[in-house]
Formats: C-alpha cells, sequence, structure tokens
C-alpha cells in the first residue's frame, strides 16, 4: 500500500480478529504502531506477530473507558515516534437480547464501549493530530494526511436482538462524519466500515465456542446464524483478511481524497 511506511498507527481492540490483522499488515508496510486491548495475554500475541514482520509495537493493555486510556495511548505514540498518522478504533463486543427484554446495563454497556470509547480515543488523537498539522502550516508547508478510521456495522441499519449495539454503531457513523467536516482544514480525513458477517469471535457459531466477556455470551446462535447468512449475496462470512484489505485502503495514500465515507464491505447484503 502507498504511502504508509514510517507511519504510527494506534489500533483500539489489536488483541484479536480484525484489530490484530490489521495491526499485522500495518507492520508489514512498515508502520510503527500503539496497540491495545482489554487483555494483556492477546495484546502479547499480537505484539509477537508484529514482530515477526520486523515491525515495532508498544502495548498498552487496558479498556478504551478507563480513566486516562486515550492520553496513554496518544503519549506512547508521540514520546516513542514523535508524531500520530492513523487512528483504527476495533474494540468492542456484543451484547444481544430483544429489546424487550433489554436492561439499562445491557444498553449502556454497547453505547459505552463502541460509541463513547470511540469519541473518547478519537477526541485525543484529534486533538494531537490538528496540533501536528498547525505546526506543518506554521513550517509554510502543507499537514500530511492524517487518518481516523473507525468501525461500525451493518447492524447500524437495524438487526434482530441488537438494539443497543446497532444505536451504538449508527452513533460511529454520524460521530465520524462530524470529525470529517472539523478535520478536513487540517487535513485530517475520517472515515467508517460497515462490516457484515466477518469471521471473528462474534460471529461464529455460539456452540462452537466458549467465548464470552462478563455476562455476555459471544458467537450466534448456529440455526439464527444459518438463517442470516443465506441473506447473504456471497452466501458466506468474510475472512479476517477481506476485512483488513478495506482498513488498509482507507489508511494509504490511495484513499488521501476520501473523508466522510461510510464504506459497507458485506457480501453484497445491503442491495439484496
Amino acid at each position: 500500500m502507498k504511502g504508509l511506511t514510517g507511519k504510527v498507527a494506534i489500533i483500539t481492540g489489536a488483541g484479536r480478529g480484525i484489530g490484530q490483522g490489521l495491526a499485522v499488515a500495518l507492520a508489514a508496510e512498515g508502520v510503527n504502531l500503539v496497540v491495545n486491548d482489554l487483555d494483556a495475554g492477546p495484546l502479547t500475541e499480537t505484539v509477537a506477530l508484529v514482530e515477526a514482520e520486523g515491525g515495532l509495537a508498544l502495548a498498552v493493555a487496558g479498556s478504551v473507558l478507563d480513566e486516562g486510556m486515550p492520553e496513554r495511548l496518544v503519549g506512547e505514540a508521540m514520546g516513542r515516534f514523535g508524531d500520530l498518522h492513523v487512528v483504527t478504533t476495533c474494540a468492542g463486543y456484543t451484547w444481544d437480547v430483544m429489546f424487550h427484554r433489554m436492561t439499562d446495563e445491557q444498553w449502556t454497556a454497547m453505547l459505552d464501549v463502541h460509541l463513547t470509547g470511540t469519541m473518547r480515543v478519537v477526541r485525543e488523537s484529534f486533538r494531537v493530530m490538528r496540533e501536528r498539522a498547525q505546526f506543518e502550516q506554521d513550517q509554510e508547508r502543507d499537514p500530511v494526511a492524517r487518518k481516523i478510521i473507525t468501525v461500525s456495522s451493518m447492524s447500524s441499519f437495524g438487526n434482530l436482538g441488537q438494539a443497543n449495539y446497532a444505536a451504538a454503531k449508527a452513533g460511529v457513523v454520524g460521530l465520524t462524519r462530524a470529525i470529517a467536516l472539523e478535520g478536513a482544514r487540517s487535513n485530517i480525513l475520517a472515515n467508517s466500515v460497515a462490516f457484515g458477517p466477518i469471521d471473528t469471535r462474534l460471529t461464529r457459531p455460539r456452540e462452537s465456542q466458549e467465548e464470552k466477556l462478563g455476562e455476555s455470551v459471544l458467537g450466534i446462535p448456529e440455526e439464527a446464524r444459518e438463517r442470516y447468512l443465506s441473506t447473504i449475496p456471497l452466501g458466506r462470512v468474510g475472512s479476517l483478511e477481506e476485512a483488513v484489505g478495506p482498513l488498509m485502503f482507507l489508511a494509504s495514500a490511495q484513499a488521501n481524497y476520501l473523508s466522510g465515507v461510510l464504506l459497507e464491505v458485506n457480501g453484497a447484503a445491503h442491495i439484496s
């Protein structure tokens, strides 16, 4: 991918799935990384994979909702690498329940991690990106393109049993578009990717795994999953590589005229 070598990126949710895949792909292109996940164990694996590509990743474990987490992530990027060019927010999980049975805790949990968590990390990153752009403009240079890439979902258009997740992911899209407008003069480009079913622990058959986060059991009941996949024109889930590719494109110089875009990666699901 064009224009990535030597750049600095922050990735939340980088211990597993799409976030981990993106970290490895960026490292292979010469990007320096600050990686975050809730748990230290998966981050250790990500760092090892990055180092196997000849890259460098600094691990910062903890929730994106932890006090001071955004400042820690941005501080590591600036303190170790001296700049910040790409931020991608992959942290999150699902807590599915039909709306008439949804508790305040289930509602708030999804909005907190997906919308508020994204906002907090992006807000601190945006502030520093804007300062860097101003410095470059003061030097009578055009500010380099800096990228904010948020992760939304096809559920943002509405999905059975996911009112909480759908609302949070729809909010991420609106947030990203507002940032695109405010960042334009500083050459800060903000885009969002709405993923359909990608092969991660959130979309695998619930019966085939024992994945939980707090009280939430992750995955989709097998019968419901097969019914859902039958509605997708391509008839299958997407691979991690197929999810990471669009993120890499948005991070690259080939996407330097894209901002405020919602890119759907869904096997043609939204037009069927």
